[in-house]
């Protein structure tokens, strides 16, 4: 799958969400194996071109998700190349005991997705958003977790999970339109980081939407003579160690940007790696702190957590002359 300027810009008009159902229906061609499953989410999904171009290879669960993941399991032991999807907070809380026991425990492989994580559903309240399934499904064994910087990265990660020896929860954030991080194409590999800015100051270790995020902070950095390098953590297990540790060695102070609790998200995974570094620098850790806001508009919960290139690069100005 290439990805150049004109796909780029027209995936991003699109969302992450509609690319995914897009790009999955390009990759079924010539995976006889391959099965969608859906929780009454074919259109939010992006899956509604698939569902009627070949329908034997969808399948419409309802709202009944636990089933769903079971459905799925059932599939896969079968020798069947499964992918499940439905919204974040039911595809991954709803049915973690499923993912538990019959992903983790029995190891059918099985590539789950869940739409609209972070708070981009923030109007319809925190039972919608998500911001505890990167903690949750990190902690379930042989289960590999990545969050795409953008739908063009969503594809690729897709396409990766389906060649993947294991489980894959792919979490896609952000909504339509999705600032596209990369026009270009690249390696995507699962489990390797992406450098995309090389800073001798700081290092901003990002995931999903807040890597265009962090981006768009180390320009305002660099305005005020601060040097920031930017790395994409896609995968957030397994976590690229090693390019946490070359970031420890050339930066004075490493921060973890996501739209996800502070709490067992990415920053955690990323200071687990520091503890055994000796003379690791100081982190600061962004995201949502361990709270449930009001409900609200998407930018307007991003701004009150400070998930903004403006608040980024503020907090890590003031970081700096802190220490």
């Amino acid at each position: 799958m290439i990805i150049d300027k004109r796909t780029a810009t027209g995936w991003s008009r699109i969302g992450s969400r509609a690319t995914f159902g897009v790009a999955l229906l390009d990759m079924a061609e010539g995976r006889d194996d391959l099965i969608v499953l859906a929780a009454d989410t074919s259109t939010s999904a992006g899956l509604d071109r698939f569902r009627k171009t070949i329908p034997e290879k969808y399948l419409e669960i309802g709202i009944s998700e636990q089933n769903g993941l079971g459905v799925a399991a059932g599939l896969a032991s079968e020798g069947m190349n499964v992918v499940c999807t439905t919204f974040a907070p039911f595809q991954t809380m709803r049915c973690c005991e499923q993912i538990k026991v019959n992903l983790g425990y029995m190891q059918h492989k099985v590539t789950f997705v869940g739409l609209a994580s972070g708070v981009v559903l923030g109007t319809l309240g925190y039972t919608h958003c998500c911001i505890e399934d990167l903690a949750i499904m990190r902690a379930i064994p042989n289960i590999t977790v990545i969050s795409p910087a953008d739908c063009g990265e969503t594809a690729k990660a897709t396409e990766a999970a389906l060649d993947h020896n294991q489980s894959v929860y792919i979490r896609l954030t952000g909504g339509s339109p999705n600032p596209p991080v990369y026009t270009e194409d690249y390696d995507f590999e699962i489990g390797k980081a992406v450098t995309l800015r090389d800073g001798n100051d700081v290092t901003i270790i990002a995931t999903g939407t807040m890597v265009h995020a962090s981006l768009k902070a180390a320009d305002l950095l660099a305005e005020n003579v601060i040097d920031a390098g930017v790395i994409n953590i896609h995968t957030i297990k397994p976590i690229d160690r090693a390019a946490i540790e070359a970031a420890c060695a050339s930066s004075k102070l490493i921060v973890t940007v996501e739209e996800h609790n502070t709490v067992g998200g990415l920053g955690s995974a990323v200071a687990e790696v520091k503890t055994e570094l000796s003379n690791a620098p100081p982190q600061l850790m962004l995201g949502i702190t361990d709270s449930y806001a009001k409900s609200g508009e998407y930018k307007d919960i991003l701004e009150y957590y400070g998930l903004t290139p403006e608040h980024i690069a503020t907090r890590i100005k003031d970081r700096l002359k802190s220490d």
